[in-house]
């Protein structure tokens, strides 16, 4: 029997695509949202609603009404998650409206993400308070569906995208509230400019304090502690003028004095890696 082919890892599955923080966002901390794409003529140039999950799990839905909707937060074992989640979405292009695709087998070889979708479509995300978009707008809410929802919507973490900068996500977890602020930089120049500010002690944004950072396909992503009781609108002027100094600190290519080496060291030793 001849062997499977097998998918080489890639570091930063999501590479190419528009928006890529936002696809990593939507992938690992946003509770409940959506986002625009579209396939290429070759995939039939069909309208896709990308999600954060689907019901029971599923990796893709061609819902009754026609839309497909694809999810994020699903299990990718072959090491590239754009080729996973292209896989789902073919397959479910090919069912019939009303099936979901209910399997996540691991594919051979194939189209990717950036094959299969249309680049130039942006990915505007739009976050949800609850799941009710996962239904078709003509769908019968009966008490057994709405129970279901109801469950759903009691596990979603309060979440919030800011206006004034890309990607930069507002959450409150238990009585904390924090800002996760994903950012498509390579990642060795970006730890370097927040080691800069760190150092420099201009890493706050505003009253909320920098407290590290974790990778996730490949993309850093930066993490404030707010006050108790900072809403999302009362962080995002503070952090549209700290893009601004993280902007002045990616672009100084000069070596790191010894504060900055420090903060750095600091900085790694306590960053983890998720998926």
């Amino acid at each position: 029997m001849a062997k499977k082919a097998s998918i080489p890892f890639v570091l930063r599955p999501f590479e190419g695509l528009p928006g890529e923080p936002d696809w990593v966002a939507m992938r690992e901390v946003v509770p409940a949202a959506t986002a625009t794409a579209r396939t290429t003529a070759e995939y039939g140039s069909r309208d896709v609603v990308v999600t954060t999950i689907l019901p029971m799990a599923w990796p893709a839905l061609h819902r009754a009404d026609g839309v497909v909707m694809l999810a994020l937060q699903t299990r990718a074992g072959s090491g590239d998650a754009s080729r996973d989640i292209a896989a789902s979405l073919i397959e479910a292009l090919d069912l019939e409206p009303g099936m979901p695709v209910t399997t996540t087998a691991l594919p051979e070889p194939g189209p990717r993400l950036q094959d299969v979708l249309d680049l130039t479509v942006p990915f505007d995300v739009t976050v949800h308070e609850g799941f009710d978009y996962w239904l078709a707008a003509d769908t019968e809410v009966t008490p057994e569906v709405r129970a279901s929802l109801e469950e759903a919507d009691s596990t979603i973490i309060p979440t919030v995208k800011l206006a004034s900068v890309d990607s930069a996500y507002w959450c409150r977890m238990g009585d904390k509230e924090f800002l996760r602020w994903a950012m498509p930089h390579d990642e060795q120049a970006m730890v370097d400019a927040l080691a800069r500010l760190h150092a420099a002690r201009r890493s706050a944004i505003g009253d909320a304090r920098f407290i590290g950072y974790f990778r996730s396909s490949g993309v850093v992503v930066p993490v404030w502690e707010l006050p108790p009781g900072t809403g999302a609108a009362e962080i995002d002027g503070p952090a549209a003028e700290f893009g601004e100094r993280f902007d002045a600190a990616l672009a100084d290519t000069a070596p790191l004095d010894a504060d900055a080496r420090r903060a750095r060291a600091g900085l790694v030793s306590r960053q983890v890696t998720l998926r």
